[in-house]
């Protein structure tokens, strides 16, 4: 069903548990402004804000700015990657081991 982004980012903030203030604090952006993204129709956000934003509710700009996207397989692996090439060498490397080992049980 399509959504708008003020309708997803509700949705999300509410299904990770952040209140404005907690989702404020977590992407740099400001309560009041992350308030008229939520409530009002036509409040667009700036780039380098939604990016944050997408950030720490794990999903993409593309997923929150596209009304007739859905949060779907590519969807979910392009935040995993994103989350991952942010991480040091030493710690993807470790992920990768993880699932190396993984891959080959049977």
């Amino acid at each position: 069903m399509p959504a708008t982004l003020r309708e997803k980012l509700k949705r999300l903030r509410a299904a990770k548990g952040y209140s404005l203030d907690e989702l404020a604090r977590l992407s740099g952006a400001s309560k009041s402004y992350l308030w008229e993204l939520e409530n009002r129709d036509e409040r667009k956000p700036s780039a380098e804000k939604l990016v944050e934003i997408a950030r720490v509710l794990d999903v993409t700009t593309d997923y929150l700015t596209d009304d007739k996207a859905e949060f779907d397989d590519a969807q979910v692996k392009e935040a995993f990657f994103r989350k991952f090439n942010r991480l040091d060498d030493d710690t993807k490397s470790k992920i990768m081991d993880m699932i190396d080992t993984w891959s080959k049980k049977k």
